[in-house]
């Protein structure tokens, strides 16, 4: 995989698809610890205007723990970010990031297998949003 995301477009607003992407998350153990309402930081600190974009910082505490115990480097690699951006009104383009391309940054191949795991749940939350 040279991928860094997983990523699939739908038919939704942007607070649709955050509720869908939060769901499918949460029904494979990731808990969301963190929302930037990317669009509304960037007008607010600079004025300028992008399209609607939110990230969403995802976790799964078990396989995060898992990955911690065995590099702790990983810290800096955490939360995994779930993008929903607007590509027009009504259609949007959610991006998962892949565990194992994140981990890849670090040169572990164990980590990066442990990652496994997480990409395909990370893949089986798309798939339901």
């Amino acid at each position: 995989m040279n991928h860094i995301n997983f990523k699939r477009e739908i038919a939704a607003t942007v607070d649709q698809a955050v509720e869908r992407v939060t769901k499918a998350l949460a029904e494979q153990g990731f808990g969301i610890l963190t929302r930037i309402d990317m669009h509304s930081k960037i007008l607010d600190k600079t004025g300028k205007v992008i399209i609607p974009t939110v990230i969403l910082g995802a976790c799964n505490p078990n396989l995060a723990y898992e990955a911690y115990i065995v590099n702790s480097d990983v810290a800096g690699l955490l939360p995994c970010n779930a993008v929903i951006r607007e590509l027009a009104p009504g259609k949007i383009s959610v991006e998962l990031t892949a565990p194992s391309a994140m981990m890849r940054i670090l040169g572990d191949d164990h980590l990066v297998q442990l990652a496994g795991e997480a990409d395909k749940r990370i893949e089986l939350a798309l798939t339901k949003v």
